[in-house]
């Protein structure tokens, strides 16, 4: 019988030619369709594009300043889709999940955000060329309307004067509408007739002079306070030199403000950044020394802060309010204002250009050309209810670096890699630790990573659940590898779950830290309601990866997961493997961009991989590797959680870098001999 491929006979050629098209036919369809179920497949493709790029002046992005302004115009284009006219308001499609608004009397407030937060890119864009247009409108006459909208009884952009002693989200966005009428007051103020000015005065200064929240929030009483003042209006001088003096209290050193018990971006896109701007805009005229110590801060925070981005600018998901994203690069052009020859603005450049490129390049950041509420897509996880979906234009406050002009030494300075350019030795990593915050920077020099460990521990009382998520609870967060949500089988990444006789699901949330000593990072941690099961942390951080030696203790019995970091399913499925060498396994996990390995060396019963949905802020489809156990009493566990990019193997002693293990009888230290002849010990 004559083979389907033989040659030298047409009709089965003929037949030949058939079946291979249908083969192919057949894998490019399971390709295809493997390929939709690993990555969203309803984004629009729409990215932003950098035209020309500059690599001489920014030889790592190609960003300069002009492309700044086709990335400020290419998210205000979006906004402006949606008007028509000068009366239509800022309101953009609702994202499904607990985002407001749910109820009718929320509307006014949710147009005000949305008014005010692209006020934070339609600003600097104005300043550079007032006779702006999008979509034939006149983008300065429509935001002048907005303001007489506001002050009109019975207009749909009607907010009243505050009437009520309540706390109020108003209080923001005018917050924010002020410090754009600092920036512009030449279109958005000037042009106003006396009655405007002082119905506006009226409204705004009615919330400045009233309740607050003790965060961050003193700050928009401040910049309604301070721009009536500078244009002559009378305001609450006494509470506004409070607001000061509560402001600088948070201060804890190293450029970290604490806002309501939390450390996160706020302290960076909301005390530092508005701290330097109220003291360019008012502060330096009426109350210098308040000036300066809000100058001498943001200063300090320049030599720390810019250690948390990856080597390519890769910003950290972590915090509430991450929605906001690139905002948290926004102090980084500010200290344009400093004119500081000490500091390295070439250096801040390339981490702001490259934070920037890292979501406006990522087809799943717009949705119906706005913003999506998530990291990089739609994220439900990451999401508070405080927020609508016009709040995302927080991240317009990067785009306030365009009031600097060119010629300013942030926009001049060449492009620099900073640490990342420094000789250090192979294999070596950077612990920068932050005393005052107690927040640990690990830099990872082989691979570009950054790492940060933090120990905010909330008040018992709290109510907000987002205080005890995923957004704080994880024992590291990394610039390559966003967290992921727990599942509701005990599925974690970068955390312990752990499962009492009620059979619920629960993960470590409650942390404090202990010391940093001999570059082990210490903590304690809890459930967030639940003091009986405790674990004492020990992190020690290796070139590609960490070792935890845990100590877990319950006098009921537990079943205990922890989890590597999750890996996103991308073009292809993600690969497992095991390693066994030294006595001990290694599972890996590979998605074809990075290779995460996990190596239980004590304590734990079994690893298996477990495929999620719907958990993962990149991807619909991830996987996570999850060590399990079970036990009562004292436990110590130690677990080695390595990365890799794919396709540079790890050597034997990257691999498997612990050669030996002593736990001592009482549980209360583990010494760990590593192969490079060093020694950690782990006391508790």
């Amino acid at each position: 019988m004559q083979s389907f491929f033989s040659k030298g006979n047409n009709n089965s050629s003929i037949s030949s030619l058939l079946i291979k098209t249908r083969i192919c036919w057949f894998l490019s369809f399971i390709i295809i369709t493997h390929t939709a179920l690993c990555r969203n497949s309803d984004h629009p493709g729409n990215v932003f594009t950098v035209d020309s790029p500059d690599y001489t002046h920014s030889p790592y992005t190609g960003m300069t300043r002009k492309h700044w302004i086709d990335a400020a115009k290419y998210m205000l284009e979006g906004a402006f889709s949606y008007i028509h006219s000068m009366d239509d308001a800022m309101k953009f499609p609702k994202q499904e999940g607990k985002s407001y608004p749910n109820r009718e009397e929320q509307i006014p407030t949710e147009k005000l955000e949305g008014l005010c937060r692209t006020l934070y890119i339609a600003a600097p864009l104005l300043k550079e060329n007032p006779d702006l247009a999008l979509n034939n409108i006149k983008v300065a006459d429509y935001y002048r309307q907005q303001l007489i909208n506001i002050i009109t009884p019975g207009h749909p952009g009607f907010i009243s004067p505050r009437t009520k002693n309540g706390i109020s989200q108003n209080l923001v966005e005018f917050g924010a509408l002020s410090i754009c009428l600092f920036s512009i007051p030449e279109i958005l103020w000037d042009p106003l007739t006396k009655q405007q000015k002082d119905a506006l005065a009226h409204t705004m200064l009615s919330y400045a002079d009233g309740p607050t929240v003790p965060s961050n929030w003193r700050f928009f009483n401040l910049f309604v306070f301070s721009f009536f003042k500078s244009v002559g209006y009378e305001v609450n001088e006494p509470l506004m030199k409070k607001f000061l003096d509560l402001s600088f209290a948070d201060y804890r050193g190293e450029g970290w403000y604490i806002d309501n018990s939390s450390y996160d971006y706020y302290s960076m896109w909301a005390y530092q950044m508005y701290g330097i701007l109220w003291s360019e805009y008012f502060g330096k005229k009426y109350y210098p020394e308040y000036a300066e110590r809000f100058k001498a801060n943001f200063k300090e925070m320049l030599n720390n802060y810019p250690l948390m981005f990856g080597r390519d600018g890769q910003m950290i998901m972590w915090g509430r309010s991450i929605t906001y994203r690139f905002a948290a690069i926004s102090p980084f052009p500010l200290a344009g204002y400093l004119n500081d020859t000490s500091v390295n603005y070439g250096f801040l450049r390339r981490i702001a250009s490259g934070t920037l490129l890292q979501f406006l390049q990522n087809p799943d950041l717009l949705k119906d050309r706005v913003p999506t509420l998530g990291f990089y897509g739609a994220f439900e996880p990451a999401v508070q209810g405080y927020s609508c979906r016009g709040s995302v234009y927080w991240m317009g406050k990067a785009f306030l670096s365009l009031l600097l002009p060119e010629s300013n030494i942030f926009w001049s300075a060449k492009e620099d890699e900073g640490i990342w350019k420094m000789e250090y030795k192979k294999g070596t990593v950077k612990n920068t630790f932050q005393n005052g915050s107690k927040i640990l920077i690990t830099n990872y020099f082989e691979s570009g990573i950054t790492e940060i460990r933090t120990s905010t521990r909330m008040p018992a009382n709290a109510r907000e659940d987002w205080r005890f998520s995923e957004n704080y609870n994880r024992l590291a967060y990394n610039s390559a590898f966003p967290w992921m949500a727990d599942g509701k089988q005990g599925e974690v990444a970068m955390n312990y779950t752990i499962k009492k006789g009620d059979g619920v699901w629960k993960a470590l949330s409650m942390y404090t830290f202990d010391h940093f000593d001999q570059d082990i990072y210490y903590r304690n941690a809890t459930l967030r309601d639940d003091v009986d099961v405790k674990f004492q942390l020990a992190d020690i951080m290796l070139p590609n990866g960490a070792l935890r030696v845990d100590k877990a203790i319950s006098a009921t019995p537990v079943e205990v997961h922890l989890g590597h970091y999750s890996l996103p399913c991308l073009d292809s499925k993600i690969k497992e493997r095991t390693i066994k060498k030294q006595g001990h396994t290694a599972y890996a996990i590979d998605n074809g961009k990075f290779q995460l390995t996990m190596i239980p060396l004590n304590g734990w019963e079994d690893v298996r991989v477990e495929n999620t949905s719907g958990l993962h802020p990149e991807t619909k489809q991830s996987a996570v590797l999850n060590a399990e156990d079970h036990f009562t009493g004292e436990k110590i566990f130690i677990t080695l959680l390595l990365w890799n990019k794919t396709g540079n193997k790890l050597a034997d002693k990257q691999l498997f870098p612990v050669k030996d293990i002593l736990v001592s009888k009482d549980k209360k230290s583990v010494t760990v001999w590593l192969n490079d002849g060093t020694q950690k010990k782990v006391k508790w």
